[in-house]
C-alpha cells in the first residue's frame, strides 16, 4: 500500500501526556500548533529562497524531455538561478487541534501552504472532495522520499492529508481526449498539469506520521502530475455531491458528521461524504432526495419547513 498520503478518514491520533509510562519512560506532550506553525512556514520559506526547479526545461522543451520536475538547490552553476519562492502562490488554511486527534484547546490556527503550476493542464480543476489521477512523488524538504507513484492511479483527495487534497485543487487536469497508450501497456496524458507543492506538518502528520519516514512536525513536498478527475465526485453514491457535504464551507470533510451523536461509539466515525443516511433516520440520503422515478430533487426536499433538507434532518423521513 503507498504510504506517503493517504490517511484514515478521520484522525485518532494518541494524545500523550507528560507522564512516566510502566517502564519509566517521561512521555512528551504534543507541541502547540501555535508554535509550530511559524516554525514550519520560516523553515519552508527558507527552502523556496534556497531551492529551484527546472523551469528552463519546460521553457524550452529540450528533444527528449521527460518533463519530469526536477528540484536543486541554488548553489555553484545554479545560484543565479530562478528560485522556488518567485514562482510559488500561497494559501492560508485554518487548523484546530480537534483536528488533528489533539487535546490542546486551540482554534483556527493559520497554516500556509505553497503550491507552484509548472505546466497547466487542459482540462478544469477538481475541488478538494473530487476523486483524481495522479502520478506524484513526496519527499521531505531534505530530498528523502518517502512515497510515489509513478504510474497514474486514482486517489480520493478527502481521505489524503488534508494540504495535499488542498494543494492539487489549484492545479488544472489533462483530458480523456488526450490520452496516447504506451507499448509498455501504461499511458500518458499529453496535457496533463504539473505543480509542486509544499505544506507543513499541521496539514499533513504534525507528531504522528505512523512512519521512520516521515519524522515528526515535517513539512512536506508533492511533485503532482494531474491527469483526470471526476467532477462532482459522489464519493459514498447517496445523490449528494461530496463537494456539498461540507457543510460548513471550511474546506474539510470530515469533520460535517450529521448523526455523530447517534453513530455506534464502537465504530469509526462516519462524516457526510462517507455516509450514505447522513440523519441516521433509517432512510438512505438519496431516497429523501429523490422523486418516484428516481430523479434528484433540487433544491432538496424540507418537509416541515424548518429550513434543514430532510436528508439532514432526522425528524423528517
Amino acid at each position: 500500500m503507498r504510504y506517503g498520503i493517504f490517511v484514515s478518514l478521520i484522525f485518532v491520533l494518541a494524545v500523550v501526556s507528560c507522564k512516566k509510562d510502566d517502564n519509566g519512560v517521561v512521555e512528551v506532550p504534543p507541541s502547540l500548533l501555535s508554535d509550530v506553525a511559524p516554525e514550519d512556514d520560516a523553515t519552508i520559506r527558507e527552502y523556496l529562497n534556497t531551492h529551484f526547479y527546472n523551469y528552463e526545461d519546460f521553457e524550452n522543451e529540450p528533444d527528449g524531455f521527460d518533463h519530469k520536475i526536477v528540484i536543486d538547490t541554488l548553489s555553484g552553476d545554479n545560484a543565479g538561478k530562478r528560485s522556488l519562492m518567485e514562482d510559488a502562490q500561497s494559501m492560508v488554511i485554518k487548523v484546530s487541534s480537534s483536528y488533528l486527534g489533539l487535546s490542546a484547546g486551540e482554534e483556527d490556527i493559520s497554516h500556509t501552504l505553497y503550491y507552484i503550476e509548472v505546466r497547466k493542464g487542459g482540462g478544469g480543476s477538481p475541488t478538494f472532495a473530487d476523486s483524481t489521477l495522479v502520478r506524484y512523488q513526496g519527499s521531505l524538504l531534505n530530498g528523502k522520499l518517502f512515497d510515489e507513484s509513478q504510474d497514474f492511479v486514482w486517489q480520493e483527495l478527502p481521505i489524503t492529508v488534508r494540504g495535499y487534497g488542498n494543494g492539487v485543487s489549484k492545479f488544472n487536469a489533462g483530458t480523456e481526449d488526450q490520452i496516447v497508450e504506451n507499448p509498455d501497456g501504461t499511458y500518458n496524458i499529453t496535457n496533463s498539469g504539473l505543480g509542486i507543492i509544499v505544506i507543513p506538518s499541521g496539514l499533513a502528520y504534525f507528531n504522528n506520521s505512523n512512519s521512520s519516514l516521515i519524522p515528526s512536525y515535517s513539512p512536506l513536498v508533492f511533485k503532482i502530475e494531474l491527469g483526470l478527475y471526476v467532477e462532482n465526485t459522489d464519493r459514498d453514491n447517496d445523490g449528494i455531491p461530496s463537494i456539498e457535504e461540507d457543510l460548513n464551507g471550511n474546506g474539510y470533510l470530515n469533520d460535517d458528521n450529521t448523526d455523530a451523536d447517534s453513530e455506534s461509539r464502537f465504530a469509526p466515525p462516519s462524516p457526510n461524504f462517507n455516509d450514505a443516511d447522513d440523519d441516521g433516520d433509517g432512510v438512505s440520503t438519496r431516497n429523501e432526495i429523490t422523486d418516484d422515478n428516481g430523479n434528484i430533487i433540487k433544491p432538496y426536499p424540507d418537509k416541515d419547513g424548518d429550513g434543514i433538507p430532510d436528508y439532514l434532518d432526522p425528524d423528517t423521513n
